[in-house]
């Protein structure tokens, strides 16, 4: 193995970090718990269902989050680039089908259309971070204007109407092997970003440029490309979950993204990604999400209020950075 390739391995893990995944399924079980005391439908099937489903969502959102994190970055733009792509895919799906095309070719022009816009957003957020040195916060709350603009101005503020069924049909309702079809879509997207965090040079690499940005230089990694493309990831992942959701909702919604950049965060951040970068993976992110969809559905059942739930999310992101902090200091 080359030195470059030693560099780039991720860090050895902590005691603090090996005890962090066994807290977070007993934090989760007793939350089911928990809230099952003031509502018994939290542990039926139903439900469960639902959480696994409303999971894969957020879970993809998180991922996307992770690969950035992992950088000492982060993306303000998230949510509004899911509205963009939701507008844009159905807006291409509904003319697509109004001009008479085949469903397949439909359903294809919509998917890319969509796609099309997660990689301009990460290009866009890429090209600015990267390569013209700004900080991802500045960057990324620019985009955020921009990408809301967006979708308002194509969309006319309005949702847009009249998407193909076929593509709630495949993207929602559809099943494999009883399992709907977003928790496999996940899955799949879960296990392949494992192995390209963990099994490639690119994915080591950006342990090593959120570890120690001085050292990668050092070690000969292409440090902007590396940024750049783990921004354009970032948003694909993004633009995949926006499709996900625009099938469940049956329209294009350009408020679609609402609080999902927080959310996505809050997940990662609890999940045990470190926002000090360099520490983080598909596994944190999933048990973060699982953790955030658990805390959001039981605060429905007990009928709390969609602002206090929001307060709730806000203290949560701030516990993961204190959380985040004792570990470093425990190194």
């Amino acid at each position: 193995m080359s030195d470059i390739e030693l560099a780039a391995t991720p860090p050895t893990v902590t005691f603090a970090e090996r005890l962090w995944p066994w807290a977070l399924p007993i934090a989760l079980l007793a939350l089911l718990l928990g809230f099952a005391t003031v509502d018994a439908r939290m542990l039926g099937a139903a439900n469960l269902l639902n959480i696994a489903q409303q999971t894969s969502y957020l879970a993809l959102f998180a991922m996307a989050q992770t690969v950035v994190i992992l950088t000492r970055g982060f993306d303000l733009s998230l949510g509004p680039t899911v509205s963009m792509v939701s507008v844009a895919a159905a807006l291409v799906l509904t003319a697509a089908a109004g001009a008479g095309h085949g469903p397949v070719a439909v359903l294809l022009l919509g998917l890319l259309a969509g796609l099309a816009m997660g990689v301009a957003a990460g290009v866009f957020n890429g090209v600015v971070i990267a390569l013209l040195g700004v900080s991802p916060f500045v960057a990324t709350l620019g985009s955020y204007n921009v990408a809301i603009g967006i979708a308002t101005t194509i969309s006319g503020g309005r949702p847009v109407q009249g998407v193909p069924d076929l593509f709630a049909t495949l993207l929602y309702r559809g099943t494999v092997l009883g399992v709907p079809a977003a928790i496999v879509i996940a899955g799949a997207v879960a296990v392949l970003l494992h192995l390209v965090l963990r099994r490639t040079v690119f994915g080591r690499s950006l342990y090593l440029v959120g570890t120690n940005a001085r050292a990668a230089l050092v070690a000969g990694l292409p440090v902007k490309r590396i940024l750049a493309l783990a921004y354009l990831l970032c948003s694909v992942l993004a633009a995949l979950g926006a499709l996900l959701m625009t099938a469940r909702t049956g329209s294009g919604e350009p408020n679609l993204g609402g609080s999902l950049s927080l959310q996505a965060i809050a997940a990662a951040v609890v999940g045990g990604t470190s926002l000090a970068g360099g520490r983080g993976g598909v596994g944190t992110a999933i048990l973060g999400a699982l953790f955030v969809t658990i805390l959001s559905n039981g605060m429905n059942f007990a009928r709390i209020d969609g602002y206090v739930q929001m307060v709730v999310l806000g203290a949560i992101v701030i516990l993961g950075v204190v959380l985040d902090r004792a570990r470093l200091r425990a190194r």
